[in-house]
């Protein structure tokens, strides 16, 4: 077989190395790239490269040990180079938002931008997607296993949906493809990355009554989750991704207030709440599930460092 057939080229074994290749490496990327040697002991670290769209990012990514590849999903034009390039993909870029999108608001045309690259050659042996736990929708506070059919209540969420069919789509073609949904992310060490700010504005909640149950999982966890995936993920199969937490959302602030020894936040029924916050948070208020994570423990073999809020934003 040519080595322009064989992601792995055709040196023997033992010099062969696997290379993948993060798309959108933001925190969470770079998380992965720190965590992936340690999945890797024994058969050496793979070769992480990362897609940016900055040249800014390009010093950045080289002191984390990652080989920068400049490109933009926006422009598909430039992603010509990903052909052929990784054994591995991890796709973490996000679908356009609001402001972004054109009249096909539904589609996600960054995934499919990847999609058309990746197949220019040899195709990945394996894929994994983040993608959100929003595709559910409104399950009023149910138990959501991965069998449970996608119902996006929200445009961002109908992007989402088309971003797994990309995958899926791409799956049959040979890639071992596996799509991870994830919740609400947190880490004291990532921007934004606990409520702190906004209880400090004061930001209202939903009195107990209204309240929804939210999902979370640790930066760290979930950069963990992705480096299994790529290995240990099956084709063709979602993965929901969340701690042990049991959290209805003005709760989960309450508790982080008392951690962070500030005043817990002011409880306001949901028809006050429409009128007080915008429309972004309110559509996070206006969704209620608990994620099941049987597959993450049984077939990832995730064990979580973070298994609740708790101990992810302890001082």
């Amino acid at each position: 077989m040519p080595s322009n057939q064989n992601p792995l080229g055709v040196l023997p074994a033992r010099f062969r190395r696997e290379r993948v290749l993060i798309i959108g490496c933001g925190d969470v990327g770079l998380r992965v790239a720190r965590s992936l040697g340690a999945l890797q002991s024994g058969s050496g670290r793979p070769r992480v490269l990362a897609l940016t769209s900055s040249p800014a990012r390009v010093p950045l990514l080289r002191a984390a040990g990652v080989t920068p590849l400049v490109g933009n999903l926006d422009r598909p034009a430039t992603l010509a180079r990903l052909a052929g390039l990784a054994t591995c993909v991890l796709h973490l870029a996000p679908p356009p938002g609001e402001r972004e999108v054109g009249p096909q608001w539904w589609l996600d045309p960054r995934s499919a931008a990847l999609a058309r690259a990746l197949r220019r050659r040899t195709l990945p042996q394996a894929l994994v997607y983040a993608s959100t736990s929003g595709v559910y929708g409104d399950c009023a506070g149910a138990w959501v296993p991965e069998s449970r059919p996608v119902a996006p209540a929200t445009p961002r969420a109908q992007r989402r949906v088309n971003a797994e069919r990309v995958v899926r789509h791409l799956g049959r073609a040979g890639v071992r493809a596996s799509i991870l949904r994830v919740p609400g992310i947190y880490a004291p060490d990532r921007e934004g990355g606990t409520p702190e700010a906004r209880l400090r504005r004061g930001t209202p909640v939903l009195a107990a009554p209204d309240d929804v149950y939210t999902n979370h999982i640790h930066a760290d966890d979930l950069a963990r989750a992705c480096a299994l995936a790529l290995w240990r993920g099956r084709a063709q199969r979602t993965y929901n991704l969340a701690d042990d937490s049991q959290l209805k959302m003005g709760d989960y602030f309450d508790l982080a207030a008392d951690l962070f020894d500030l005043p817990r936040p002011p409880r306001v029924p949901r028809s006050t709440a429409q009128q007080q916050l915008p429309v972004s948070l309110l559509s996070f208020m206006g969704e209620s599930r608990r994620l099941l994570t049987t597959r993450m423990r049984r077939e990832l073999r995730l064990r979580l460092r973070y298994p609740t809020v708790r101990e992810g934003l302890q001082p």
